[in-house]
């Protein structure tokens, strides 16, 4: 099996265990081509072709793809070609290369056990228009149309426009915090924007609120005060369900460390599965392959502790050594630790 192959495999088999469906953005993500942050670029209009932003051409995308392919048909899988549009303000149709059919990016991969409701919900899901997003600007840009700038803007085209000339500026901001109250005014409203700035620490976009018409927040507000003893004690249900569910996982966890590292003190595996799997905390526990605890995922936890703790990483980066160079000079004392876990 080749190097690439071997890779596409991985991450299909991380993404359909996670999500029960598996498309060519999972591989290319999975694979470490495109981060998060590049994918939501793309999927907000913002740039003319996915290519642009991977480190290989469109060949090798194809070649990615045709692997999935290859490995969903002998699975059984079920293929679902799905539609992209970009969350601009036109929402155009999203291209993966410069040059030739796109088609084989589109296909979605369904796994074969789900039931005929569950699919049909899935493929509904899947082919949804996608909701508006608005950036919060970072960088100084103009707009395509009256030539201003703002704090905020929407692709639209081969630029970006603001909200004034995107018909957006009547609506009302609401910032994140309350799920319950942004669904429902988001429910409420005939327009709405989704405001997300980009997080250059978790590589990543991340949502700041929504754009909503300020009748539907006030039938929102109305709505929740409402119920909002009954979603307090429901709140509270889930809270114990978490909090059991985190308990298993950080403890399947822990054992699968100690199958990989049998070496390994089992206190300390222990201790690197509570702090990888902490929910809302963004590290690789969380991530969708450390969820099947794939042996790539947990190897990284393993080593990120080691670095921590074993060796003198954290002093060299308290004295303004170089991440990279830090790095490479505790890689001896890190193998060391690694092989003798190994046994």
């Amino acid at each position: 099996m080749s190097k690439l192959r071997s890779r596409v495999i991985a991450a299909a088999e991380a993404a359909l265990a996670q999500r029960k469906y598996v498309c060519a953005l999972d591989v290319f993500g999975g694979v470490g081509w495109l981060r998060a942050g590049e994918i939501d670029r793309w999927r907000q209009g913002r740039v003319a072709t996915l290519e642009e932003l991977a480190p290989v051409d469109g060949a090798r995308l194809r070649e990615a793809t045709a692997i999935l392919r290859e490995w969903a048909e002998q699975k059984g899988l079920c293929a679902n070609e799905t539609a992209y549009l970009a969350g601009g303000r036109d929402r155009g149709e999203l291209r993966f290369c410069a040059d030739g059919p796109d088609s084989e990016f589109r296909i979605h991969w369904l796994a074969a056990d789900l039931t005929p409701a569950r699919r049909a919900q899935l493929v509904r899901r899947l082919n949804a228009v996608p909701d508006l997003v608005v950036v919060s600007a970072e960088d100084p840009w103009t707009c395509l149309e009256c030539a201003e700038t703002g704090p905020h803007f929407i692709a639209a085209g081969s630029g970006s426009l603001c909200l004034e000339c995107a018909d957006l500026d009547h609506l009302e901001f609401l910032p994140a915090g309350d799920a319950t109250l942004s669904r429902r005014a988001k429910k409420e409203s005939t327009l709405a924007a989704i405001v997300v700035r980009f997080d250059h620490r978790r590589r990543r976009h991340l949502r700041l609120g929504i754009l909503v018409e300020a009748a539907a927040l006030a039938r929102a507000e109305e709505q929740c005060l409402a119920d909002d003893e009954v979603r307090l004690r429901r709140r509270e249900r889930d809270r114990v369900r978490r909090a059991a569910q985190d308990v298993e996982f950080t403890a399947r966890m822990a054992q699968e460390i100690r199958r990989l590292f049998p070496g390994c003190p089992a206190e300390r595996a222990e201790l690197i599965a509570e702090h990888a799997a902490l929910r809302g905390s963004g590290r690789v526990g969380r991530s969708a392959a450390a969820k099947v605890l794939d042996t790539e995922a947990l190897t990284l936890a393993v080593i990120a502790s080691v670095r921590h703790l074993d060796t003198g990483y954290d002093r060299m980066l308290m004295d303004g050594v170089a991440r990279m160079q830090a790095r490479a000079a505790i890689r001896p004392e890190l193998d060391r630790v690694l092989t003798a876990w190994r046994g």
